[in-house]
């Protein structure tokens, strides 16, 4: 009398494992025993049936209630069932992408085929545009390489007054079905490619494929405010359809090119101005470069060498539409000479002379005084 190993130890799982630890453990199996992967061995083929019946009774909550509680009796005189491929005919996600193939057990899927109109591709086209693009909005022309509908047969691929015909190999179904084993498996028809349908008299033009490879020019309107990454969707102009089918999208990626006088922080924009010492111990009024023409900058007497001074509306413009715009920062350095001339030299030791000593903070009144009188 032959002993019935327990489900969970078939597995390789704890009584308690979860749905996804089951399909994760039975897709292993699946893959390791296969008979694909394993042609001619019938002990591989048994713990494949075996594995699988263990994984269609765990993965069902009342009959794994009812095995839990009960055992194999539990599950009526037919114990598990044994194996049975239409209780999987829903796991196309363990069995399709690794056998290259979606419809394992044939059934209902096994008559789905690729016949008929198809939408074309999408398609990628980057574009490298200058911050000033960005910030302003510009029309660009573009030149796109892609597949087209042809013309002449009006994507179908059938000389004009024509055609497809039914495919005889497969019936006009799309599948070849064949038997491995125990298995029902359906393929795409290699003779018609799984459309069901074949050309005899093909299209002059464009040779029976119905689409003809051309480039196209098109002018592309650039919104204020785009950033590295944008994308741009041109409804329609992908690559066109198969068999008449629709043409694709065009996705138009944006790349926004550095600026030497501008760093971006998304609609807020950086910048660096480099001031004399005078002129952030006095104070004063400098002319700073914005992306929309010169901005006073203000400047208040005692400004240190690291402030950052902000001016509102005068960043990027919003891609969320209205009038909103983000802020341009400068960021304060002091310029130091490098050469002097002994005059230079002289006043800075009066200054140096005039300081020394003074415990005023740099706040103090009395210290813009002695600089001015300096000046």
């Amino acid at each position: 009398m032959s002993t019935q190993r327990d489900y969970y130890e078939i597995l390789g799982v704890s009584r308690s494992a979860t749905e996804p630890e089951l399909k994760s453990a039975y897709r292993k199996l699946a893959i390791q025993f296969h008979p694909d992967k394993n042609p001619g061995n019938h002990e591989a083929e048994e713990k494949f049936k075996e594995a699988a019946e263990a994984y269609s009774v765990l993965s069902d909550s009342e009959k794994r209630a009812r095995y839990d509680q009960f055992g194999r009796s539990g599950l009526g005189s037919g114990g598990g069932g044994g194996f049975d491929p239409s209780q999987f005919s829903d796991f196309s996600d363990i069995f399709g992408d690794l056998f290259g193939f979606s419809d394992l057990f044939g059934g209902a899927g096994a008559s789905r085929r690729k016949g008929g109109p198809s939408a074309g591709n999408d398609l990628r086209f980057d574009l490298e545009i200058s911050l000033e693009e960005a910030f302003a909005g510009a029309e660009t022309k573009i030149r796109i390489p892609r597949s087209e509908s042809c013309e002449s047969c009006g994507g179908i691929g059938a000389k004009k007054g024509s055609g497809p015909v039914r495919c005889e190999p497969c019936g006009g179904r799309g599948q070849s079905i064949y038997r491995q084993g125990f298995l029902t498996i359906s393929r795409p028809c290699p003779s018609c490619g799984g459309a069901g349908s074949v050309i005899k008299d093909p299209c002059g033009d464009c040779r029976g494929r119905g689409r003809l490879e051309r480039e196209k020019n098109l002018t592309i309107r650039i919104p204020a405010g785009v950033d590295t990454g944008s994308r741009l969707r041109v409804s329609g102009e992908g690559e066109g359809g198969a068999r008449g089918g629709p043409a694709g999208d065009l996705y138009v990626v944006l790349h926004v090119r550095s600026d030497e006088r501008f760093e971006r922080d998304g609609d807020d924009l950086h910048a660096i101005h480099v001031a004399s010492f005078p002129l952030l111990a006095l104070g004063g009024a400098v002319d700073v470069p914005t992306l929309d023409g010169p901005a006073s900058l203000k400047i208040a007497p005692g400004t240190s060498a690291d402030a950052v001074i902000v001016l509102k509306g005068k960043g990027m413009p919003s891609l969320r539409g209205g009038k909103r715009r983000g802020s341009l920062h400068v960021h304060i350095r002091v310029a130091v000479p490098k050469r002097l001339t002994e005059s230079q030299k002289e006043f800075l030791r009066r200054f140096q002379s005039a300081t020394d000593g003074d415990s005023a903070s740099d706040d103090d009144p009395g210290l813009f005084e002695k600089v001015k009188n300096l000046f």
